[in-house]
């Protein structure tokens, strides 16, 4: 992995060449209107569902990972004319999905699983607020809010669906909507009621192997509980508890990648490829990161799970669009509820190009990861474990 010891300069680039290359196809389809007709959808035969919602899932996860990238200013040369091109084809998505006379509208009550795809879109919008959510025409606006609301009609399951249900409802307020404080409010509860110690969440009452604690738990519960605010007693209070387990969670993250890139392949939707790692790639983007773990040693983290899983050759169909797989086509990975849009997940590993090129995460010098330094023989500190921050009922 020592194309991942390159100065951060360098790896920009790279990073901006995976944004392109997940994010194009799908926003420059969605924008003509033609993602769901253009996108060959692979799933299994089990699949849960006829596979038309996979281009929703396309685009709500593609835009939850560019958005910080999508809100930053000042940015200028050839990156700044890539964003200007990708904020417009991503307003142009938003406009032709939300309008019912468009071919790939895709309405929110529409199906239960339609709940997870409003919480990614409502998540994409709490991290644009200003681009995508005000880069929306006032119509389009209140058509993207009359479709979060109507997500309401699905109950979440006993378990990290509470988060999507909350995100939807933060986006509506983005939007200038009114959002739903109880359901806000129970994402942030009932996982407070979870939570198990050492920096995890059950996924529902009990602990399950997996990344979701990563792929959904950590990562909106940090932006709900900043976005609630002081509108809910208590949960202001709670802020602190809330940021030393998704710390704790993220130390715990930059340790698990392997000298090679890779990292343990258990658990469900392992599809999501290195959007395993998108607590990880949020602490940096909002540094959260532990005392002891530096920006450029998680950016050589990210860039080693990155190149393991999105470069190979193997994961790109012929048509541009991502195949099942963690590190090639590899359908067996993809449960019944997988398809071609859900493994655009992947790109909120991308979450630190929101930094400035000036940030220290890109201008610090190289440092190794943890498991590329210790097995190197390099002599670094033990690990601990997080004690308190237990449940604290509000």
């Amino acid at each position: 992995m020592l194309a991942a010891l390159a100065p951060g300069h360098l790896l920009r680039q790279c990073w901006l060449e995976r944004l392109r290359r997940c994010a194009e196809p799908v926003l420059s389809a969605a924008a003509a209107g033609r993602l769901r007709s253009g996108m060959v959808v692979e799933r299994r035969a089990d699949h849960d569902g006829d596979g038309r919602p996979s281009a929703l899932e396309a685009l709500a996860r593609t835009l939850a990972g560019i958005a910080p990238w999508l809100e930053l200013d000042g940015l200028d040369g050839a990156e700044a004319a890539l964003q200007a091109r990708m904020r417009g084809l991503a307003t142009a998505a938003i406009d032709r999905w939300s309008d019912p006379a468009s071919g790939d509208h895709m309405p929110l009550d529409a199906g239960r699983n339609a709940l997870v795809e409003a919480g990614f879109l409502g998540h994409a919008l709490v991290r644009s607020p200003f681009v995508l959510g005000g880069g929306l025409a006032a119509s389009v606006r209140d058509r993207v809010v009359g479709q979060l609301s109507a997500s309401r009609r699905w109950l979440a399951y006993h378990n990290n669906w509470y988060c999507f249900s909350g995100m939807a409802e933060a986006g509506i307020a983005v939007l200038g909507g009114e959002a739903d404080q109880l359901r806000l409010a129970a994402a942030l509860r009932q996982h407070e009621a979870w939570y198990l110690g050492d920096g995890h969440y059950g996924d529902g009452e009990h602990f399950h192997a997996d990344y979701y604690n990563s792929y959904v738990m950590h990562p909106m519960l940090l932006d709900l509980s900043r976005a609630t605010g002081e509108n809910h007693h208590g949960w202001p209070k709670q802020r602190p508890a809330i940021l030393a387990r998704a710390r704790r969670y993220a130390a715990i993250q930059e340790r698990m990648v392997a000298p090679d890139g890779s990292f343990p392949v258990i658990g469900r939707s392992i599809a999501y490829r290195c959007g395993a790692f998108q607590l990880l790639a949020q602490c940096a983007l909002q540094d959260l990161l532990p005392e002891d773990v530096a920006p450029a040693q998680v950016r050589t983290a990210l860039e080693a799970v990155q190149a393991r899983t999105l470069d190979p050759a193997g994961n790109w169909r012929a048509d541009g669009f991502l195949a099942i797989g963690l590190c090639a086509a590899q359908p067996g990975l993809g449960e019944s509820y997988i398809s071609t849009g859900s493994c655009y997940l992947a790109t909120t590993a991308l979450l630190p190009l929101g930094l400035p090129p000036a940030h220290p995460f890109w201008t610090d010098g190289p440092q190794p990861y943890t498991g590329l330094a210790i097995w190197s023989g390099e002599n670094r500190p033990a690990d601990h474990a997080l004690h308190g921050h237990g449940r604290q009922m509000c």
